[in-house]
């Protein structure tokens, strides 16, 4: 009698838990519909999507153990999963061959340049070391369209000669936040004529988006080099001040709910300018948010993302918490092709470069 008792108790518990995570993972499918100006957590959720989804994993194989009918509820929640595991893992490419017009793309988040200050780079030129080795990798890709976000140089007419000196066979396209320290922007590179270009400055943020319309034979395309809202925060010091620092935890939360709120309005500005561009548009940079967000919902809109269609292995980006965080991107128009993508995992910065080959 007391065995049967707790057998029942259990299997109550596991139902209700399997009822919570599977509320849960349909949150985190939700996150990408609602606006994070309006629900900033929602974000938050959507980061959950590989834990709960793993969650729901264990609980399926759970109840098959046990023969429980009860496996039906994992099993409908993680239905739809299938379809989006591809935005964070692939099993293999489904690239086509190159084209007569085959463009090679780079977006690449160079960190400021900071991570010269690691043992990696060693003495006092660290940082220029890890320009240096930066530049090397770019050069060797030999891409047609390089673009660069948290580019940081001493000075405000260093960054003509910065480009002139590393990328002597580009045209290019750039905007620096000038101050006294020097200049801090986005840079776009292009083998292709640059015929026009600008930016898309963002209200009270050093983030922004700039564009470059490209002359590709007969054809023009607009390239949006993007930098959404960053969190700035650092998990090393908020897990060192969880107990102990109550101002900083009710900071960093501040900062947390200030960057999601802002980023959908940035979002927006760059859909807005994307409908109005009468060619053609690419859509790459760091976007700051994970593959079940708003951000990407929205920019996916008419694109595909050259991981989903032709990478191969994780798609993570951030080399904290790997493999589980991808912010950086590349999106195209749904008729061009996806003809190769690769996420080199170089120790240059804290992001790793996204390097793609899309057919036009």
């Amino acid at each position: 009698m007391g065995r049967r008792r707790h057998d029942r108790s259990v299997g109550i518990t596991t139902r209700v838990l399997m009822l919570l995570a599977a509320f849960l993972l349909f949150l985190t499918y939700a996150s990408m519909l609602v606006n994070p100006a309006k629900a900033w957590y929602m974000t938050v959720v959507g980061l959950l999507f590989i834990p709960v989804a793993v969650l729901n994993l264990f609980l399926l194989f759970h109840a098959l153990g046990r023969k429980s009918k009860a496996f039906l509820i994992p099993l409908l929640a993680l239905m739809p999963s299938i379809i989006f595991i591809g935005r964070y893992f692939q099993f293999s490419s489904g690239a086509d061959g190159k084209g007569e017009n085959t463009v090679k793309i780079i977006s690449y988040n160079v960190g400021r340049f900071m991570l010269g200050s690691r043992k990696d780079f060693k003495g006092d030129n660290g940082r220029k070391a890890c320009l240096d080795s930066i530049m090397r990798f770019i050069s060797k890709t030999d891409a047609d369209v390089v673009c660069l976000q948290e580019v940081d140089l001493d000075g405000e007419y260093d960054v003509r000669n910065f480009i002139n000196e590393h990328f002597p066979d580009y045209q290019s396209g750039y905007f620096m936040f000038i101050n006294k320290e020097g200049a801090y922007g986005n840079v776009t590179l292009s083998r292709f004529p640059i015929t026009d270009k600008g930016r898309l400055q963002f209200d009270k943020s050093a983030n922004l988006a700039i564009y470059t319309d490209l002359e590709i034979g007969d054809s023009k395309l607009r390239v949006y080099n993007c930098h959404f809202e960053s969190y700035n925060i650092s998990m090393a010091k908020l897990i060192k001040s969880w107990q102990k620092d109550s101002t900083f935890v009710r900071n960093t939360e501040a900062k947390l709910k200030r960057s999601i709120t802002r980023r959908p309005v940035q979002v927006d500005q760059v859909m807005s300018d994307i409908e109005e561009c009468p060619v053609e548009s690419i859509v790459v940079g760091d976007f700051n948010d994970n593959p079940m967000s708003y951000t990407y919902f929205r920019l996916m809109k008419g694109r595909k993302d050259t991981f989903v269609e032709a990478g191969k292995g994780f798609g993570a980006t951030h080399t904290t918490l790997w493999p589980f965080i991808r912010i950086d991107y590349i999106l195209y128009p749904k008729h061009f092709k996806a003809v190769s993508n690769q996420i080199p995992r170089l120790k240059y910065s804290d992001h790793y470069p996204v390097v793609a080959e899309i057919n036009l």
